[in-house]
């Protein structure tokens, strides 16, 4: 039924969150055989409470009356015993499950988390979300399966087939027959039909998931192109292929159901016959042909629970083998030899040394034999056309992808041996396109360091220039800013992102264009606090407008990973022929040309 990979890694996911509980387990695994043993008891008592009231003729006598209470009151305590230890076991299973559910879903968040900046760029986020919150509801399915639906079901029809054996040997002979044939059906229809048209519906479920996701977030391009029409074509699309595939599935499952019914009234029929057939001839008491049906009653129900059950053990299985992937997916971040060892900055000396690195998706090396060293304090532009290397060098500084060879150092650490985070601790970065969380002001600006106050974040949101919008909105520091930070203007964003670099006080400073998106005014404004802030630490600066860069120290001008030209702007100008002047003149002709326009 399951593929044997496929099911010892579920198993192993299973008992990575039951192991977790042993008491509670424990207390369910009794309180379950318990109600088991109970339910075993019930052919039992009552084929005696039948023979009991059967054996009364005429007016009972004292002893007739004492059997019949007797056998009353067994039937009683089988039944209360029964409906208490399935309770208590109930009972316990709700507090095993919702701890297991809400560390499924939070340890499956921490694994995607960690998964590379490869992994995510390939990655539907819609998609990914659906196999988080499957995942969790799929143990919730699979777990009521295995613990409320199939454990015992097998444990009832295994332990009254023995007691069968026991008092009637011929028909615990049919049930086993029986039962072997229903197994046999069952597991057959599962694998041959069931399981492939799961996975199916499963696939098409995650990209139902991904496209809508995808469109949300992009609603703003929707909108530009007046798109709403042709997206919901597109998803409807989608959503029928789901439709096709889901119908399918439930229709596969009936049919399943369908040939284990009939399996099952054929047993009724050959048992009851049987039964009947003994009374007849003397060889059996309304007892024994109440403890017969009754025994088939239970079978009955439980054996047609179990084939049941077996169909949502498989469709659990499927649906939660996503969630069981992110623990075994071998793309996640790699820690090095010094795991856990914080990277300590004094100066933010940074050093590239012969790296190699190429991205996934290219068949070219980005870097071969790379080197430079810039020193801490400095202040280095990063210049030259697009593909050329200059996020690159800052990615991989921040150790979002992992050099093929070579080492970067920062302050003579190699990065590659200490934790990810310490890494990224140390550099504060201002993008192009600042990404804000939908929280308020106050927490995205605090993104940077959590634990601070808020008089500290009002003082970089002012360092920043930002107090004077954010204290004019309704809510001040306490405004939601939207997905993304929709709310807010490009400006208003990045501003925000400036607060948030001031904040985190790193030692080393990254700006991409951050001043891009600010009228002319402001960006003279925010100029000068970013001079403030690159004081006395190691700034990159990704420049796209080359006119903005003629204060830095160093310019490095790159082209297809290398670095072809260095020096300062006045340097770099008196280059007759060279790269950077040639960048500029373009540039300025450009902007020349436009306003001409």
């Amino acid at each position: 039924m399951f593929r044997t990979s496929n099911a010892r890694a579920i198993a192993g996911f299973l008992w990575l969150h039951w192991s977790r509980y042993p008491v509670r387990l424990v207390l369910l695994a009794g309180a379950m055989l318990a109600s088991v043993l109970f339910d075993v008891a019930f052919p039992v008592v009552s084929g005696r409470l039948v023979d009991a009231v059967a054996g009364v003729t005429g007016v009972p006598g004292p002893a007739a009356v004492e059997g019949a209470k007797q056998a009353f009151v067994l039937f009683l305590a089988q039944g209360i015993g029964f409906f208490l230890a399935r309770r208590f076991a109930m009972f316990i299973w709700a507090w095993l499950a919702g701890d297991v559910m809400r560390n499924i879903v939070t340890e499956a968040f921490a694994y995607v988390q960690r998964f590379s900046t490869e992994w995510h760029n390939n990655a539907f986020a819609g998609a990914t979300v659906r196999k988080v919150t499957r995942g969790m509801w799929a143990y919730d399915q699979l777990s009521d399966t295995l613990f409320i639906g199939l454990f015992p079901a097998v444990c009832i029809v295994i332990g009254i087939t023995a007691s069968l054996l026991l008092h009637w040997p011929v028909i615990a002979a049919m049930v086993m027959v029986s039962m072997l044939v229903y197994l046999a059906v069952t597991i057959l229809m599962i694998r041959l039909v069931v399981t492939p048209a799961n996975r199916e519906m499963v696939s098409f479920d995650t990209r139902l998931g991904g496209a809508l996701a995808d469109a949300i977030t992009c609603n703003a391009a929707v909108k530009a192109f007046g798109a709403e029409r042709r997206e919901e074509l597109r998803f409807g699309g989608i959503a029928t292929l789901w439709r096709w595939r889901a119908i399918k599935s439930w229709w596969l499952m009936d049919l399943t159901f369908m040939c284990q019914t009939l399996v099952l009234i054929v047993l009724q029929v050959l048992l009851l016959g049987y039964v009947l057939h003994q009374w007849s001839l003397g060889q059996a008491t309304a007892g024994d042909v109440s403890y017969a049906m009754t025994s088939h009653l239970i079978i009955s129900l439980y054996t047609r629970d179990i084939g049941w059950h077996l169909q949502n053990l498989q469709k659990g299985a499927n649906e939660i083998e996503d969630a069981v992937n992110f623990v075994t997916e071998p793309d996640r971040e790699k820690e090095g030899d010094g795991e856990g060892r914080m990277l300590a900055v004094l100066h933010g000396a940074i050093a590239f040394d012969k790296v190699t690195f190429r991205y996934a998706n290219k068949n070219h090396d980005s870097y071969r034999d790379f080197s430079v060293e810039i020193a801490g304090g400095e202040r280095v532009a990063l210049v030259g056309p697009s593909g050329s290397g200059k996020s690159t060098f800052v990615k991989l500084l921040q150790r979002l992808y992992e050099a093929g060879e070579g080492r970067i150092l920062i302050d003579g650490t190699d990065i590659a041996s200490v934790d990810h985070a310490s890494v990224r601790r140390a550099i504060a970065l201002v993008p192009q396109e600042p990404i804000l969380f939908h929280r308020s002001i106050a927490e995205n600006i605090a993104y940077a360091r959590p634990e601070a106050s808020l008089e500290e974040v009002k003082e970089a949101a002012r360092r920043a220039r930002a107090h004077g919008f954010i204290s004019s909105m309704p809510q001040g520091y306490g405004t939601l800013v939207g997905e993304r930070g929709v709310k807010l203007s490009g400006g208003e964003r990045q501003r925000i992102a400036i607060a948030r670099a001031f904040l985190a006080d790193a030692p080393i400073l990254v700006l991409d264009e951050a001043t891009s998106s600010l009228d002319a005014v402001t960006e003279a404004e925010i100029q000068a606090a970013i001079d403030e802030l690159a004081r006395g630490r190691t700034t990159l600066i990704i420049a796209h407008r080359l006119s903005t860069i003629r204060k830095v120290d160093r310019i490095l001008v790159f082209d297809h990973g290398r670095i072809v030209e260095q020096g300062s702007h006045a340097q770099l100008m008196k280059r007759n022929g060279g790269v950077f002047r040639h960048l500029h003149a373009t540039q300025l002709a450009g902007i020349e040309a436009v306003v001409e326009d």
